[in-house]
């Protein structure tokens, strides 16, 4: 990857739904090659997907919790159950396997306060293997940002 591929990586994470035009003025190129470019980028894993972001408040997710899990105990078959069904909850925006004084960081997303308590009571605690769950809210954000510094 070249400082070029880098400039076209910056302005998809800026604004994917740029053409490939308007991508290839501001990287000093013509389209064919910016999209020819682009195209490797994707073969070769460096972009994932393309996806929107949405505002949470309009949408209506009103809370955004970040969940601390710690785990009973560190066995290979509950970390991919735990996996597993984190994958199946909605609720769970992000999931990390982390090091430290816990095993695992969710970010939840919900509408309000009794969503949340409904969450935690009826989809998360009920996961085998949980030993605790301890939970922070977002009060407001300053930064906000999906894209990586490249």
């Amino acid at each position: 990857m070249d400082r070029i591929d880098k400039k076209i990586l910056r302005e998809l994470q800026e604004n994917a739904k740029q053409n490939t035009k308007e991508i290839a003025a501001k990287v000093g190129l013509t389209a064919t090659p910016t999209y020819e470019r682009i195209k490797k980028l994707e073969r070769e894993g460096y972009i994932d997907k393309y996806v929107v972001l949405l505002d949470s408040a309009k949408i209506g997710k009103q809370i955004i919790a970040y969940c601390q899990i710690t785990l009973f105990k560190h066995q290979r078959s509950l970390i991919d159950s735990f996996k597993d069904t984190m994958l199946q909850l909605p609720e769970v925006m992000e999931c990390h396997h982390v090091s430290g004084n816990f095993d695992f960081l969710l970010k939840i997303a919900v509408r309000d306060m009794n969503d949340f308590q409904e969450f935690i009571n009826e989809k998360l605690s009920v996961v085998e293997g949980i030993s605790t769950i301890h939970s922070s809210f977002v009060m407001r954000s300053f930064k906000n940002s999906t894209a990586f510094p490249l």
